[in-house]
């Protein structure tokens, strides 16, 4: 049996073999933790864009109600993916402290949170909102927590390419909540995430490789090396930029979001530069831990002003 079989088998061996009776050390905030709330607050933001972007008016209760539900997903997401990966977590220095390795909370109560999560903003998506909504979130949840997490994670260095889709559907979920339908709109914003996440996470990775190498977990600088990783998060750069320009120039969006991507992009590029250009010791790590941050305020100021170019003005306003 190999490495990760053995962790997985033992892992769920002692999910499944807990005592019932065995008194809980979580706290709130651990439960709070399990919910990945920085990931949850970039997917409840991209989300609601695609609810205000969509096509006709969304009542402000069903866009609430969609929004939570879709946080909560996104909650259910991180509270399976830590307990699936408890074993890894463990074995790298970002990750150790975490409510399930550090021991705070049990694998079987991560299983039970994360599962009632799921099922349950699924449930009120699909019955309080609509059922297309709440399909993606099903199938979202499902990518990230099954596709992504227990699958291509620990088996392709591909795994951020491909798991990715995870992370981009949030718009195309609040747009089917807002007009029931999937918009060409939505399909980009989904493909500017979808593009956006290799050079963010294969910036962050170039830098703690060791973290993922002493996990044994395949990520591109461990499997192919930091100078095939740099010229990948280059390749992805310059095709994110353009998407990323694209909601501008096919007349989708304003003056204001195509001077901030142009501008925001070039940046990007530039940073990617200096990344597939500096290839040894304290710069090196420099030049991948400015451009893992910038891609961060990247996406916020594209997706920040797509949502401030679709707030209506009341008319009359400031008359």
């Amino acid at each position: 049996m190999s490495d990760v079989a053995s962790r997985q088998y033992n892992k769920l061996n002692r999910t499944t073999a807990e005592p019932a009776a065995a008194a809980s050390l979580a706290s709130v905030s651990d439960y709070v933790a399990l919910l990945k709330p920085r990931v949850m607050s970039l997917v409840v933001f991209t989300a609601l864009v695609g609810i205000v972007r969509a096509p006709g008016d969304v009542h402000p209760v069903i866009a609430f109600t969609a929004l939570l539900c879709i946080a909560i997903g996104a909650g259910a997401s991180g509270a399976l993916n830590m307990w699936w990966d408890a074993d890894i977590d463990a074995l790298m220095t970002r990750t150790r402290a975490r409510p399930v390795p550090a021991g705070r909370v049990t694998p079987g109560e991560a299983l039970a949170f994360g599962m009632t999560l799921a099922v349950g903003s699924v449930l009120v998506l699909g019955l309080l909102v609509n059922v297309l909504s709440a399909a993606l979130l099903a199938f979202t949840i499902f990518f990230y927590a099954v596709i992504y997490t227990m699958w291509l994670k620990r088996t392709t260095p591909q795994n951020i390419v491909i798991g990715g889709a995870a992370g981009a559907f949030p718009p195309m979920v609040g747009w089917a909540a807002a007009s029931g339908g999937i918009g060409v709109e939505s399909v980009l914003l989904f493909l500017i995430i979808f593009f956006w996440t290799p050079p963010h996470f294969w910036a962050l990775a170039l830098y703690k490789t060791g973290d993922y190498a002493r996990a044994g977990v395949p990520m591109l600088p461990v499997v192919s090396g930091a100078d095939e990783t740099r010229r990948q998060i280059l390749l992805y750069t310059l095709v994110l930029v353009p998407l990323g320009i694209s909601p501008f120039a096919l007349g989708m969006a304003g003056l204001a979001y195509g001077a901030v991507s142009i501008a925001a992009g070039a940046i990007m590029l530039l940073l990617a530069w200096q990344v597939f250009r500096r290839r040894e010791g304290a710069p090196a790590d420099q030049a991948a831990k400015r451009l893992f941050a910038f891609s961060i305020l990247y996406l916020f100021l594209l997706f920040a002003v797509l949502l401030v170019e679709a707030v209506k003005v009341p008319a009359g306003f400031g008359v």
